[in-house]
């Protein structure tokens, strides 16, 4: 079952009323909206209502975070991405999405809808109208405005006992708990004179590690004043936020303020280095910054979790109008976006070794990152941007963000100009071509090929003719022409073997491991001499490559590896082998994604149990195998050899087992979730219980 949801950073008190009012609104209809204004709970309530339980008639919940996402044009992207499509195919992502859903029955919650209310009403709008089974919990500050719509207004807790409950929770935790009936006194007034918000009672809490109960509730009860006023807010409420903001402000020190200021450019969760690289400067020196930030975090400005830190939307809007005031926006704009930019450099210089599955790990966290930066730099300095995209399309098609590398490859090869040899722009080429052709868009993805071996020939670049290579034999592959393949990448490889022997720099700077273009090419000649029926030749080379990417710690380039030995093993009659390379791959993929890979891996399992005599087993694999390519939004694909052994083995499954039985074996594998799918056919064993 689909249930992609993020955890609670602390507990839960109180708001049953609230919980029953929205379980029942979502029982009657179809879309439910919590208004209210920033602080006043929304998020947190809309959390509670699933960790309570899957409401009745759905089957699986998707959580959608907007709070991060300033480019309205990935709104439909980001809500595939909290179903967990890894679409491969050209159609827009909201297309994808009405495709996946179609009569399952979702609970999709898109939290935090203000930061693009009108696009939020005509997605809602489109696929509400499209998916008859689909539920929608949103959060926002204003409501979405479509056709049957429950709008919930959300406002503070009705008892003040509640509101002294949450106060008194949060204030043991800052380790400084109510301690007799003045206490309770002292902080029953203060939640009444602060409209009983609930992010006011945390932040208020939050000082008691600084002050006594008593000191806070004599502070004066005006504000700091704003730059500019917050849309979307109610007075009253807003007025008891601004209050609790500003005095959580005042708490601070004139480091802790800028730091403040600087990280409310961030766009979601962040990590230390990246608040070193993005907040210091000035006064403000790597070591301030990382001292500041605890503070800012036991003040709970901040929120930490397993070494990772986060600002709440209120907050973050207060430090960004401040941020506005100091001058500095478009200086943090610049700072942040060098600092993704050096990350993707790295990322992509190592991408073939020891370090390829923690930069895996390091671009998915760096997501609302790298969109930022890109739109950043698309708008200041777009040549930035094309190598930006550049470097990181081999991770993101990996996970599946192919559309939105597409159009950012697309918008920055338009706005920067062809001004002669250029690495940066080959690279951009060769990721469109890659991109488009895992989309099933051969036409363009061809002629994107030609381009980018023309601009490597134009600007010298022997990686640059390598990668055009892989990505015109992959062409050939996907299109039944092996021979073809092999001719394309002959050329390269024999390239790299001459500059080996005239020792020049045939090797990446560590001793023994080829560049990633070279490694492709042999992936390439290893495929294609496999689908020429040159077993023994593809095996042998095969094997020697996976040495070399195992020694390297390498798991991209070995897992297809592994997926070639296991199809050779089936060819060859050797099941126990096919099994183990099978497996194999599917435990590389864990490490680094690639849905695509993944489903590609289950078809060859499924083939190899079914040649042990595991039918149950194997019929379970193509079930899961049909959960992923359903996923990636293709039918079965792969190199064309592939179909028959596919189709045979189907065939033969169902004649031994009847196809009432084999088809129950694909519904519950239908029904499982991916994760679950996976695990199971990584390690092997017993088929799981329905």
């Amino acid at each position: 079952m689909l249930r992609t949801m993020p955890d609670d950073e602390s507990s839960f008190v109180g708001r049953a009323a609230e919980l029953r009012r929205i379980g029942a609104a979502l029982f009657r209809g179809r879309l439910v909206t919590l208004t209210g204004p920033g602080g006043v709970g929304k998020t947190r309530l809309a959390r509670r209502v699933v960790a309570l339980g899957t409401p009745a008639g759905v089957d699986g919940v998707a959580w959608a975070d907007l709070s991060p996402l300033h480019n309205p044009a990935l709104l439909a992207a980001t809500v595939a991405g909290a179903l967990g499509l890894s679409d491969h195919t050209a159609r827009p992502p909201a297309e994808a999405v009405r495709s996946w859903v179609g009569a399952r029955r979702i609970l999709l919650v898109l939290d935090c809808c203000e930061h693009l209310p009108a696009e939020c009403r005509d997605l809602v709008g489109d696929l509400l109208t499209s998916c008859p089974n689909l539920r929608v919990l949103a959060t926002s500050r204003e409501p979405l405005r479509v056709r049957g719509e429950s709008v919930l207004p959300v406002e503070p807790p009705a008892s003040v006992h509640e509101a002294l409950a949450l106060f008194a929770d949060r204030a043991a935790a800052a380790g400084s708990p109510l301690k007799d009936e003045e206490d309770r006194e002292l902080a029953t007034a203060l939640c009444e004179r602060l409209e009983r918000l609930p992010l006011a009672l945390e932040l208020a809490a939050a000082q008691l590690r600084a002050m006594p109960l008593a000191e806070l509730c004599a502070r004066p009860r005006a504000a700091v004043d704003l730059p500019v006023a917050p849309p979307y807010a109610t007075p009253p409420r807003h007025a008891a936020l601004r209050t609790t903001i500003g005095w959580s402000h005042e708490l601070c020190g004139p480091l802790e303020r800028l730091l403040w200021a600087r990280l409310s450019h961030l766009p979601g969760r962040f990590d230390a280095h990246t608040a070193c690289q993005v907040a210091a400067g000035g006064p403000l020196s790597p070591g301030a910054v990382r001292q500041h930030l605890a503070a800012l975090c036991a003040k709970s400005v901040v929120t930490e979790r397993h070494g990772t830190y986060r600002m709440l939307d209120a907050i973050r809007e207060y430090g960004r109008r401040w941020l506005a005031a100091l001058g500095e926006t478009a200086t943090v704009a610049d700072r942040h976006a060098g600092h993704v930019l050096a990350e993707t450099r790295r990322a992509h210089a190592e991408w073939f070794g020891p370090a390829q599955r923690g930069w895996y790990r390091r671009i998915a966290f760096l997501h609302s990152d790298l969109r930022l930066a890109a739109d950043h730099l698309l708008a200041t300095d777009p040549a930035a941007a094309l190598e930006l995209i550049g470097h990181v399309t081999f991770f993101w098609v990996c996970s599946g963000y192919l559309y939105e590398t597409r159009q950012y490859l697309e918008l920055a090869i338009r706005l920067v100009p062809d001004a002669g040899p250029d690495e940066s722009r080959v690279q951009a080429l060769w990721s469109l071509g890659l991109t488009r052709t895992l989309q099933g868009d051969h036409g363009p993805a061809r002629e994107t090929a030609v381009a980018c071996r023309r601009a490597a020939t134009a600007a010298l670049d022997a990686e640059g003719l390598g990668r055009a290579a892989y990505l015109e034999g992959l062409l050939h592959l996907l299109e039944g022409r092996p021979l073809a393949a092999l001719t394309v990448v002959e050329g390269p490889l024999r390239e790299a073997d001459g500059r080996e022997a005239d020792g020049r720099e045939a090797e990446s700077p560590v001793s023994g491991r080829p560049e990633a273009a070279t490694a492709l090419c042999r992936l390439v000649r290893i495929f294609a001499l496999t689908g020429t029926g040159r077993l023994d030749q593809a095996r042998s080379e095969a094997l020697g490559l996976h040495e070399v990417c195992a020694a390297s710690d390498e798991h991209w380039t070995r897992s297809y590896l592994d997926h070639q030995l296991a199809l050779i093993a089936v060819l060859e009659g050797r099941t126990l082998d096919a099994v183990g390379h099978a497996r194999a791959v599917l435990d590389a993929k864990r490490h680094i994604g690639d849905d695509f890979g993944i489903a590609m891996a289950l078809d060859v399992l499924a083939i190899a149990l079914s040649d042990a005599g595991e039918e149950r087993s194997a019929a379970h694999a193509f079930g899961a195998a049909l959960r992923f390519w359903e996923t990636v939004g293709h039918p079965q694909r792969g190199t064309p050899e592939m179909a028959a052994l596919r189709d045979a083995c189907e065939e033969r499954l169902v004649h031994t087992l009847g196809r009432q039985e084999y088809d129950r074996l694909l519904d519950a594998a239908a029904e499982r979730e991916p994760r679950a799918l996976l695990s199971w056919a990584t390690r092997g064993g017993p088929l799981p219980p329905r």
